[in-house]
């Protein structure tokens, strides 16, 4: 069906106006949800921008200041987990069927941390040989520390394997981790545990 062309205004005869219509409440009601939902938003933005940051950055070492350990065998205390070097290591002094159960290792940062990845040397060495003179940790608890004194555990698995092994691990304004070993691989009579390098990733608060 055709549409019937507009009819020209007859001469001397002014067209008529579309009355102007006084928008509704809609609009402003709208306009009053958007400002309030910013309001809200406000302080949960250096939040989200920190988020997308860990997501998209890549972790920096955050390496500990201090470091002590439940016990320590002679010649392997608790700094040799922390001190770069992978063919050094820590050792619980108990040897033998339960060795390093129940032991840990703890360390401290010197200002708060964002915490993301921590990652274990397992073993004395990451040479298969010297690797397997002593146990290893199979399963560790991870206990983050905040500066509040919040605490969040992890148990990971580590593998029975040399070298580096990789773990996420996620905690803000960490002051403090422990690592208490769980469980071993390898335990015997006259053998002890050796985690030969723990180190942190992450960002400084």
């Amino acid at each position: 069906m055709r549409r019937r062309p507009r009819r020209a205004p007859v001469a001397g005869a002014r067209p008529k106006r579309r009355l102007w219509r006084r928008p509704g409440l809609a609009l402003p009601v709208v306009l009053v949800l958007v400002a309030c939902g910013i309001w809200f938003a406000l302080p949960h933005v250096p939040g989200w921008f920190g988020l997308a940051k860990d997501e998209t950055g890549t972790p920096e070492a955050v390496p500990p200041t201090r470091f002590r350990a439940s016990s320590r065998a002679a010649g392997h205390p608790a700094g040799a987990a922390f001190d770069g070097f992978n063919n050094r290591y820590w050792a619980p002094a108990a040897a033998g069927p339960d060795t390093g159960v129940g032991e840990y290792l703890e360390c401290d940062f010197e200002q708060p941390v964002r915490v993301l990845k921590l990652v274990v040397f397992s073993g004395t060495s990451t040479k298969l040989d010297e690797f397997l003179t002593q146990a290893r940790p199979a399963r560790i608890t991870v206990r983050l520390t905040s500066a509040d004194g919040d605490q969040v555990d992890k148990v990971i698995r580590v593998k029975d394997q040399p070298g580096q092994q990789t773990f996420d691990l996620r905690g803000s304004k960490v002051v403090r981790a422990r690592l208490t070993m769980d469980d071993a691989y390898g335990a015997g009579a006259g053998k002890h545990l050796a985690v030969a390098e723990v180190e942190f990733f992450g960002r400084r608060s």
